[in-house]
């Protein structure tokens, strides 16, 4: 598990929202790790994503196209069901995905706010890279930790969940989906 060091400083950047053209892009690889640059993205992607109460986050949702995604679960009012996920910074992911299995589940995202639809994903990926001091990573995951970094790498390649949306019955605001905000769907 890596820990963000304690600084002073916060860093809230502006979220690109859906429709954005850097958002459709394809973000470019890191090409040096453990750069203050690269300390200093992560340290504001974390900012970002705590305040508004993100799963997860990309680098390329703060405007930076970069191969860089975090994410974290624990006590989260957007996903009060969601099994915990360790906080994890990848850089230049890869995912593999493992076997054949596939799970359906609402997905939310800080680029589509309000909005909630379902898509279907892989059960379990492995996924590979690097953390930001260039140490590497490798884990093989299901569930919703599955779901979370195929979301976030989904970002460096130009997706946002709705282009994954088959029945467009379940996409909507979540207000009409969920009138009652005790029943945010379990994601």
């Amino acid at each position: 598990m890596q820990a963000r060091p304690v600084e002073s400083r916060m860093a809230i950047r502006t979220v690109l929202r859906m429709g954005h053209p850097l958002l459709q892009q394809v973000a470019a690889p890191v090409e040096r790790l453990g750069t203050p640059e690269l300390r200093e993205l992560v340290a504001d992607m974390d900012d970002t994503m705590r305040a508004l109460n993100g799963a997860g986050i990309a680098a390329p949702q703060i405007g930076v196209s970069l191969r860089v995604v975090m994410f974290e679960i624990t006590r989260n009012p957007r996903y009060p069901q969601a099994e915990p996920v360790p906080y994890t910074v990848l850089v230049n992911p890869v995912l593999e995905p493992l076997g054949e299995e596939r799970d359906e589940a609402w997905e939310g995202c800080l680029s589509v706010p309000g909005l909630r639809g379902v898509v279907e994903r892989h059960s379990q990926v492995r996924y590979r890279g690097f953390d930001p001091e260039g140490r590497p990573i490798d884990r093989t995951v299901a569930g919703f930790h599955a779901r979370v970094v195929q979301h976030e790498v989904d970002h460096l390649d130009g997706i946002l969940y709705p282009m994954r949306v088959t029945d467009m019955r379940r996409f909507g605001f979540e207000d009409e989906l969920f009138p009652d905000p005790g029943t945010l769907p379990p994601d």
